[in-house]
């Protein structure tokens, strides 16, 4: 069975995956959003919107407003892939907010996560 591809995923199946994964942990959903905005440059407002809408997971960071540049200071693997070392840069971005959903989850402080 070939494997689902994660970008063309509806954004408001995937990102309550993130969601519930810090909040099992004792984070807040805030928290997810914060990231994502850090990482995106959408607001929590423009998130609560497309997780109402069928926008792709793809689409949802082809359309960020403003990716982050220090994005690239995110280093470490994901589903045992180093983010660093991915080529295609749209599941670069994708495995980045993967891996900052990582780090809240092990309970990281925001400063770290937000590479401040």
């Amino acid at each position: 069975m070939p494997r689902a591809d994660v970008t063309q995923m509806p954004f408001a199946k995937l990102y309550p995956l993130l969601v519930a994964k810090v909040v099992k942990k004792g984070r807040a959903r805030q928290e997810v959003d914060e990231v994502t905005a850090w990482l995106t440059g959408y607001t929590p407002e423009d998130i609560a919107r497309m997780m109402q809408s069928e926008l792709s997971y793809g689409d949802f960071f082809r359309n960020a407003p403003a990716m982050n540049p220090n994005r690239a200071l995110i280093t470490g693997t994901v589903c045992g892939v180093r983010v660093e070392t991915i080529e295609d840069p749209l599941m670069r971005d994708i495995r980045c907010l993967d891996k900052l959903v990582d780090e809240l989850a092990k309970g990281r402080p925001m400063e770290k996560i937000l590479r401040t």
